[in-house]
């Protein structure tokens, strides 16, 4: 038989109109927008066109569900444009592709109007037939699929039926979550997937509404042992091969059997940094590479952080991502 290789990416697939903005206005004030795009957003795009631009040839499968207009156009237009299969991108006319308002302000803080469309609808049969031979298999996000998110008598979830599909299918399963301020779900959406999985990449917001625990230091700085606690019981709840939890500063990372590592970042001036849409994908490409490589955790993290570096300098997820040439010149020159 021969080997697995490739990356299923599944889940919210959306259009970013990204807006620069003057400044955030107050309540019942106007500010200017400065300059609009549009460009594919959401963990499955997001993370698929990231690794489609590092040209490392990997095959690359795109599952979701968008809409019958030029938003889904568009989706399917850029899919074919970076050689993604879109067989299992489905299509309906129930509902719009989904999309996202994104306000970025000159500090590159950005602020997110979503509507859900679609992806509401994107449910267990969409996943059926995908090709067996790849062997990563991308989830993204958590508490933004409806569908997904509901009960499930013996899994907890329909995401966490899902993932052991996937997972007794030889896949190797991974997750990323949406960053919700305040949303309760996460305990009860996130535990059951756990156990079905290979790899978990979440930030530092999504790390602290899970766990109730603050991740930074009383002077602002990360704190990388509370970072790092949290890690560790992602890691003893269930996931199989790595949880790392990112935020600008660094990566906190750990397998089983060791005792985990915080890997800091090339951190960029407030003036270098365009947008900070997508980077938290663009990580995920980063790390998930490596691991399909099976790379050191380490030399998995430091291509994410130069994934997502790269994703900053750009104010859309997909126009910063660069080869893995010049990934791995950008590593070389920053150590």
């Amino acid at each position: 038989m021969s080997e697995r290789r490739g990356v299923i990416a599944a889940g919210n697939m959306l259009v970013d109109h990204v807006h620069q903005i003057v400044k955030w206005p107050e309540p019942g004030w106007l500010t200017e927008i400065t300059r609009s795009e549009r460009s594919t957003g959401g963990a499955p795009l997001n993370v698929l066109l990231t690794l489609a631009k590092m040209r490392t040839g990997l095959p690359l499968q795109a599952v979701g569900l968008i809409g019958e207009d030029h938003d889904g156009d568009y989706v399917m237009a850029m899919l074919e444009q970076y050689h993604v299969n879109r067989q299992h991108v489905q299509r309906t006319s129930f509902a719009p592709t989904s999309m996202t308002q994104v306000m970025t302000d000159p500090s590159g803080q950005r602020t997110f109007f979503h509507s859900p469309g679609a992806n509401r609808l994107l449910d267990l049969p969409a996943f059926d037939g995908l090709e067996s031979n790849m062997k990563i298999f991308h989830l993204g996000y958590l508490l933004l699929l409806d569908s997904l998110d509901l009960p499930d008598a013996e899994y907890g979830t329909r995401s966490a039926r899902l993932l052991a599909q996937m997972q007794q299918q030889g896949y190797h399963t991974s997750l990323d979550l949406v960053s919700r301020q305040g949303d309760p779900r996460y305990q009860p959406l996130v535990m059951p997937a756990l156990p079905w999985l290979d790899y978990l990449v979440i930030n530092e917001l999504e790390a602290g509404e899970f766990s109730g625990h603050t991740m930074r230091k009383d002077d602002g700085s990360p704190d990388s042992e509370a970072i790092g606690q949290v890690a560790r019981q992602l890691l003893e709840a269930g996931v199989r091969q790595r949880v790392v939890i990112h935020c600008p500063e660094g990566a906190y990372g750990i397998e089983p059997g060791s005792p985990g590592m915080w890997v800091p970042s090339v951190t960029l001036s407030q003036e270098e940094i365009v947008g900070s849409v997508g980077a938290g994908d663009a990580f995920c490409a980063g790390l998930l590479y490596g691991s399909h490589e099976n790379w050191t955790l380490i030399d998995s993290i430091k291509l994410a952080h130069a994934c997502a570096r790269a994703s900053l300098l750009c104010a859309n997820a997909i126009d910063g991502a660069k080869t893995l040439a010049e990934l791995t010149l950008d590593i070389q020159q920053s150590h």
